[in-house]
């Protein structure tokens, strides 16, 4: 073959070649989701389940990478974690967000101000709650939504009941100044853990109580190192799932609405399983005859209600009176 020949050989494979390279799949985009919980409580299972979502929906263009029970960061890591761009996911409690300088959010943390779940829904998913997420911004964080995890029992190694049950009591609580005053208002002694560290206290005797939904209770063995679970629904515990707002903003413009679709579907997956999940762990509790379940009277609750509401009083002026009467608007609170 002359010369000539052979160089066009040459420039035919490599054209043929080129377009093997061009169609070469890119990296996909990879999201690591953090939370602080067990996989199977409805925060571990809903967040698995928006991963299932993303990776199949946007073809395998994005992975999601979810790591539950601490195990990138602690409650109080995982924030700025998400904000220096270390994690890109996050699903933290309530609570945390007034730490990060945004009080408004511990209005959720106030006693008996949700009843049930339609009065919370009310506020989460109506324009109080979205009024709320917006305030992230500012911090660098963007809010896709709240997700469920259910109204809070009290437990203890000893029976609480009445009012007088709680003196003297040690109390965990999540860093909030509300349930501090919460915990105070009925003579306990509030005591600030991360989540990760309340099984051991609780086991060492650090700490004689705490308060979770009883989906974390159980999924953490508590009930297994407390005697008494008090059904008291005083309070609610739910999550906002958040972002980096640099990452989001800068995905594709078809990733990022796949993305919110998934996380609207992940959301009502999330808030369906919530109440499912935690009245099968009050049971499985039961079962287990490791805690015994104490029900409270209408007259007991409302004396606890009536009790706790000196939270609400002490904390008006620092969450902000505004909010927390639009959410007394919305769910009819009235401590009476």
């Amino acid at each position: 073959m002359k010369l000539k020949d052979c160089l066009k050989a040459l420039v035919t494979v490599a054209a043929l070649a080129l377009p093997m390279t061009a169609v070469a799949a890119p990296a996909p985009i990879v999201i690591k989701f953090s939370h602080v919980v067990a996989q199977h409580t409805p925060k571990g299972q809903a967040a698995d389940y928006f991963k299932k979502l993303a990776e199949e929906r946007t073809k395998g263009r994005v992975k999601v990478e979810v790591y539950p029970n601490s195990q990138l960061y602690k409650d109080k890591e995982e924030m700025e974690a998400l904000q220096l761009g270390a994690v890109q996911m996050l699903a933290p409690s309530l609570a945390k967000f007034a730490p990060l300088g945004v009080k408004e959010f511990e209005v959720f943390d106030l006693p008996f101000i949700f009843d049930n779940y339609q009065e919370l829904h009310k506020v989460t998913q109506g324009p109080v709650g979205a009024k709320l997420l917006k305030k992230l911004e500012p911090k660098g964080i963007l809010g896709l939504a709240y997700w469920d995890n259910g109204f809070k029992v009290m437990s203890a190694n000893k029976p609480i009941k009445n009012l007088a049950d709680f003196r003297g009591q040690k109390m965990r609580i999540q860093s909030s100044k509300v349930l501090d005053s919460q915990m105070r208002s009925v003579g306990s002694i509030p005591q600030v853990l991360a989540f990760s560290e309340v099984y051991q206290a609780l086991q060492t005797g650090v700490v004689d109580g705490t308060e979770n939904p009883p989906s974390n209770l159980y999924t953490q063995k508590m009930h297994e190192v407390q005697k008494y679970v008090t059904l008291s629904d005083h309070g609610y515990l739910g999550y906002a799932v958040i972002v980096n707002k640099k990452f989001w903003q800068g995905l594709p413009a078809d990733i990022r609405t796949t993305l919110e679709g998934c996380m609207k579907d992940a959301t009502k997956y999330a808030n369906d399983v919530a109440k499912k999940d935690n009245d099968e762990a009050l049971a499985a509790v039961k079962k287990s005859g490791r805690s015994q379940l104490i029900a409270l009277t209408p007259q007991e609750r409302a004396a606890w209600k009536k009790a706790m509401d000196k939270a609400h009083k002490d904390n008006m002026g620092r969450i902000g009176a505004d909010i927390v009467k639009e959410v007394y608007a919305a769910t009819g609170y009235n401590a009476n």
